[in-house]
Parts: C-alpha cells; sequence; structure tokens
C-alpha cells in the first residue's frame, strides 16, 4: 500500500491509506524527502546528478550505468526516445523534491521512480561512503483530478523553493523554463500556461499563489501555539 498523505501540498491537509492506480494520460503530484529528514544534495554535482537522472531513467528501456554513458553517447532510436512520463514542472530541494508528472504508459510514473530513487541512492552512497535507504520510504503520489488543482499544484511545485522566503544554493526548479526564454525546454509547459494567455499573467497568478501558502503556513505553525 502507497501512503498518500498531504501534508506539503496546496491542497488542506488529509490523511488516507489507498494504493494509487496511476492511469495513462492523467497527472500526479509525486513527492519524497531524505530519511530522517536528511539532505540529499550535498553540492551543486548532486543537483546536477540528480537531474541528468531525471532524464537518463525516463525511458522503459534498459540503460545501464549514467557513469559509463558519460564516456559514450549511443544512437538514439525511435524506440529509445520513448518516455515513461512527462514532467509538468519539479523542484528539487537540499532534502526533499516534488515532481508533477502525466503518466505516458502503463506503469510509467512506477517505473520511473524506482529507477530514478535506486539510481541516485546508488550513487549518493558510493560517494559519501555510506549504506542503507536514502529516502523516507516509498515517494507520496496525489491524483491531480482538476485543472484549478494543475494550477495551484504548478505555482506550488515551482516556487517550493521560495516558501521559506531564502533559497538555497543546492535548489533547482523549473520556475526559471516557466517565466524566462531558455534553450532547453524539459517541462512539458502548455498544459499549464495556454490556460493564461501570457507569461506575465501565470507569474503574476503563481506568485499570489506563493503567499497564499505561506498565509497558510504562518497560520497553521500559530495555531499549534
Amino acid at each position: 500500500m502507497l501512503e498518500y498523505v498531504s501534508t506539503w501540498g496546496p491542497s488542506p491537509q488529509v490523511t488516507l491509506m489507498r494504493k494509487i492506480q496511476f492511469e495513462n494520460g492523467e497527472y500526479y503530484h509525486v513527492y519524497n524527502r531524505g530519511t530522517d529528514k536528511r539532505k540529499i544534495f550535498l553540492d551543486v554535482r548532486d543537483i546536477k546528478r540528480f537531474f541528468q537522472s531525471m532524464k537518463e531513467f525516463n525511458t522503459p528501456n534498459t540503460i545501464g550505468s549514467i557513469y559509463e554513458r558519460q564516456f559514450y553517447r549511443p544512437k538514439t532510436s525511435e524506440k529509445q526516445k520513448e518516455r515513461l512520463v512527462d514532467f509538468v514542472c519539479y523542484c528539487l530541494n537540499p532534502n526533499h523534491f516534488h515532481f508533477i508528472l502525466e503518466q505516458l504508459i502503463d506503469k510509467g510514473v512506477e517505473r520511473f521512480m524506482h529507477k530514478l530513487g535506486s539510481g541516485y541512492s546508488t550513487y549518493f552512497n558510493k560517494k559519501y561512503k555510506r549504506s542503507g535507504v536514502l529516502f523516507q520510504g516509498a515517494y507520496k503520489a496525489k491524483h491531480i483530478d482538476s485543472d484549478t488543482y494543475l494550477l495551484h499544484a504548478s505555482a506550488y511545485v515551482n516556487l517550493n523553493h521560495r516558501i521559506k522566503g531564502k533559497q538555497s544554493l543546492f535548489s533547482q526548479s523549473s520556475w526559471d523554463e516557466y517565466v524566462m526564454v531558455q534553450q532547453e525546454n524539459f517541462c512539458n509547459k502548455d498544459i499549464v500556461l495556454n490556460q493564461f494567455g501570457s507569461v506575465s499573467r501565470y507569474r503574476e497568478f503563481a506568485e499570489n499563489a506563493l503567499q497564499d501558502i505561506r498565509k497558510r503556513k504562518t497560520l497553521a505553525r500559530e495555531l499549534e501555539m
């Protein structure tokens, strides 16, 4: 059973236990953090390696070692271009990450997350001479079942590194890709941006949503006092 616990997301806090039935063409907020809240990115190279893994492991084919692939670049066939998921947006923080993914093929989310988690854990443990699990149990996933939810979730993920005000040096998100002209288009942004008509309108919406998220978090802390 996959634990489904909404504690970081833009929607009201709920706690459910159920198995997610991932479906092709549907969108999901997927996230996890380091075990015991430990940092999973300790330097810029770790962030780059994780982002590279997000690209390389997004295939139904076996790719072998990412390290070995740095020394040669295999020819890419049409079959190899097939992806497990599409990224809508992402945010990598020092001790946790958030994705919004669209599943493209059967079990795409599950296969991608397994490859990503095991591959990066192997890299991290070898680099820092440690053993054991790196991530806090199974990744969490929430089905995004409406356009409104998708738009607010995109703002939450794109700006997650700014929720606490100060951005870490070891953070990276798709925010710049949404609001600036970039050479590389890693994310499939059309499902979000096409609903605003312009980048500036999306920027305004997302930054207003960020202020609301900060207010709710402040209120939650005050109520716990």
